[in-house]
């Protein structure tokens, strides 16, 4: 690749960064309100989040997607069922393994954060031309498929 060719994708990659950045801001501003007036620790939100993605999980693959103990994971999700957030079973595979996974409400209160920047995704969408939504699901994917690539986690499941 020459210089010049080089020089524009990184002009172009720079600009994208920017976009994604101002882009982030809008959506942390429309999701704020639900975020700012939650009563949960960062760490139960991350469980919450966890199990967003991921769905019904085996309680020591909770804990190290999180990033701590399965001792300290029970703590969280001792809390968050008290809230009627989630729930444990056990692994119909294995009695051994507990499993853990949100409740309506806590879909719903997941949803609930989401939602403000989906909606407003949506409005602006429909405000485009055809053939710029087409534009943009094209980039969109082959930045997808980028992104599965490159990344390690895409073995463990997040990639849904």
């Amino acid at each position: 690749m020459d210089s010049g060719a080089s020089d524009t994708k990184r002009e172009l990659i720079d600009r994208l960064r920017d976009l994604e950045i101002r882009q982030l801001k809008l959506f942390l501003r429309d999701r704020s309100l639900p975020l700012l007036s939650t009563t949960l620790t960062i760490q139960q939100l991350k469980v919450l989040v966890a199990l967003a993605i991921d769905g019904n999980t085996p309680t020591h693959e909770l804990a190290e997607r999180v990033g701590v103990s399965v001792a300290t994971l029970t703590g969280i999700v001792d809390r968050l069922a008290a809230r009627s957030l989630v729930f444990r079973r056990e692994d119909p595979a294995d009695r051994r393994v507990r499993r853990v996974d949100l409740t309506e409400e806590g879909r719903a209160l997941v949803n609930d954060m989401w939602g403000a920047s989906h909606k407003r995704m949506s409005e602006a969408l429909q405000t485009l031309d055809v053939e710029t939504l087409r534009s943009l699901v094209r980039g969109a994917e082959a930045l997808y498929a980028a992104l599965l690539r490159s990344s390690p986690s895409t073995s463990a499941g997040w990639e849904r």
